[in-house]
């Protein structure tokens, strides 16, 4: 966690005021792991791509900014900082957009970048968010895109290459005005063979749809994408540890000058084959990712249909301009059986519902979120909250297969009524008694497309997958997981505030009201038995115990 400035104590009622009004502020800071470099070195790199939009391939520009270290040690990991990527899509893809009823976008990117020295090569991933931007009339659309990235460490002496490759910028498209998006059309219903455009850029009935839009580095790129060059390790022959080249010959028990130039060839050779470590999250276990345990039990049987998996992300409160983040939390799925969806002459449709628990210590829970954050900005607050289920969640799916291209459309739609409880306060370091009620009156609430059917108040999240024949899927899954979005109104405050003290209105004024944008993750699933549809996205994917093995990071 980044430091925060401290502020000096104030009276009571003054600390309750404060602490209200910011209560839900969550900054999510991550300390970097960086080098013990005398000097960083600016990248600035602009780059030749090709993406591939509904209008055919079309030529991009991808600006990349990064700061590295001048050198670095062997073993010692050091984090690129400052990293920029910017994307500039030509006029053509600007109307691809448009006719997907767009006004604005929001965009996530992941750049994967090859790291390599002497012989060894290894994988970065680095992720990126872009806030939303309109649609330009003409011309151009830029896309400005930040995020962490993973830390590197080099394994042995020699040049740490950092180079751009394969880009993928997933699109998040949202009408302008929100009144102005429901409208009948071909967008995928949720169960009854009707719908409404909904988004998955906010799944809400605020947006118009989702793009997952691929891109190649140009073969005409520069230095085939290089953009860094770290040194590691000595500037001398040999790696740390070799006998000294100024060793005298004939020192008792050391090798002779042959016998020590033929050991420093065989230690670099062996040092050239190790790959650079990319320091970023990689699948593990719950044990040792820091994860609540996630495990069907005897209150709540597995079946052949069950599913297992972790889902974490973050979240908007617009009122405080921040957004709050849910960490690792387990979700126990039991997948329902496909039935036919209604008729089509272009496609064949499977409808499948199935449903959900959130699973923390034996309750229908996420696990409590400890963060601290600074309300008006000097006043240093930690807060405790979950979210608690009031019902089960529905998670509807339905797939589409066009007959004519093979194309295979995955859409789905989780609803999930869930309120916001606050469990505890600090500010300054000293405790706040917000009581053991103290809660959203009513779940978050999202506008559903299909309200007739799904009534009361919920949460929706959307996401959509899309997969071509003898090609991965892109885009979500539920079974491999991915990005679900929406968009939620926070509902007014009750049992908030001991004492005779009413906390109510003020968390209300400050926190409450519509629109937050809501980012989650899903990891890959465990099944624990045989799933509904057998693929190769079942393989592997549990712990020894039957956890779910992938354990997803947050994005922005």
């Amino acid at each position: 966690m980044k430091a925060q400035p401290t502020a000096a104590a104030r009276p009571l009622g003054a600390r309750a005021r404060t602490t209200s009004i910011a209560a839900f502020v969550v900054l999510a800071a991550l300390v970097p792991t960086t080098a013990s470099a005398t000097g960083t070195q600016e990248v600035e790199a602009e780059l030749p791509y090709v993406c591939a939009l509904p209008s055919g391939q079309l030529p991009a520009t991808v600006r990349i900014s990064a700061d590295f270290p001048e050198r670095s040690e062997v073993g010692e990991a050091f984090t690129p900082s400052g990293v920029t990527t910017t994307i500039e899509l030509p006029e053509e893809a600007v109307a691809d957009l448009v006719a997907r009823e767009a006004a604005e976008v929001r965009a996530a990117t992941r750049l994967d970048v090859g790291v390599a020295q002497n012989a060894a090569t290894a994988a970065a991933t680095w992720r990126g968010s872009a806030d939303r931007v309109a649609l330009p009339e003409s011309g151009p659309l830029t896309l400005v895109a930040t995020g962490d990235v993973p830390s590197v460490a080099g394994r042995g002496d020699g040049d740490l290459t950092f180079s751009a490759g394969a880009l993928t910028v997933d699109l998040a498209l949202e009408a302008a005005d929100p009144a102005a998006t429901a409208h009948t059309g071909d967008a995928p219903g949720t169960g009854t063979g009707t719908g409404t455009s909904t988004g998955s850029g906010s799944g809400t009935g605020t947006g118009s749809g989702s793009l997952t839009v691929d891109c190649a580095l140009a073969e005409d790129a520069p230095d085939q994408g290089l953009l860094a060059t770290v040194p590691v390790g000595t500037d001398g022959p040999g790696p740390p540890g070799s006998p000294s080249s100024t060793e005298p010959a004939g020192t008792p028990g050391a090798p002779g000058k042959g016998e020590r130039d033929a050991q420093g060839d065989q230690q670099r050779e062996r040092q050239s084959e190790r790959s650079p470590e990319v320091l970023e999250n990689a699948p593990g276990t719950a044990v040792d990712r820091d994860a609540p345990p996630c495990l069907f039990d005897e209150g709540h049987p597995a079946t052949d249909a069950s599913l297992t998996a972790y889902i974490t992300g973050y979240s908007n409160v617009n009122k405080q301009k921040a957004a709050s983040y849910l960490p690792p939390s387990c979700m126990l799925i039991e997948q329902g059986l496909p039935v036919a969806g209604p008729p089509d002459p272009e496609a064949i449709i499977f409808d499948t519902v199935s449903w959900a628990d959130f699973s923390y210590q034996g309750r229908r829970q996420t696990p409590p979120f400890r963060s601290t954050f600074l309300s008006f900005d000097f006043v240093p607050v930690t807060a405790t909250m979950v979210l608690e289920q009031t019902g089960p969640v529905r998670i509807d799916s339905r797939l589409k297969f066009y007959f004519l291209t093979g194309l295979t459309t995955m859409d789905t739609y989780v609803r999930a009524p869930l309120v916001l409880h606050v469990t505890s306060l600090e500010a300054n370091g000293t405790p706040l008694d917000v009581g053991p009620e103290c809660r959203t009156e009513r779940p978050l609430t999202s506008v559903d497309p299909d309200p007739v059917n799904h009534p009361g108040d919920h949460l929706l999240l959307y996401g959509r997958g899309e997969q071509l024949p003898a090609q991965d899927v892109t885009g979500y899954k539920l079974l491999s997981g991915g990005v679900l979005t929406g968009r939620a109104a926070i509902p007014a405050f009750t049992g908030c505030g001991t004492d005779g003290e009413d906390l109510d209105r003020l968390l209300t004024a400050s926190v409450s009201g519509p629109g937050n944008y809501i980012k989650q993750v899903q990891g890959q699933t465990c099944a624990l038995g045989a799933p509904v549809f057998p693929s190769p996205d079942n393989d592997g994917q549990c712990t020894e115990d039957l956890q779910p093995y992938d354990i997803p990071v947050a994005e922005r």
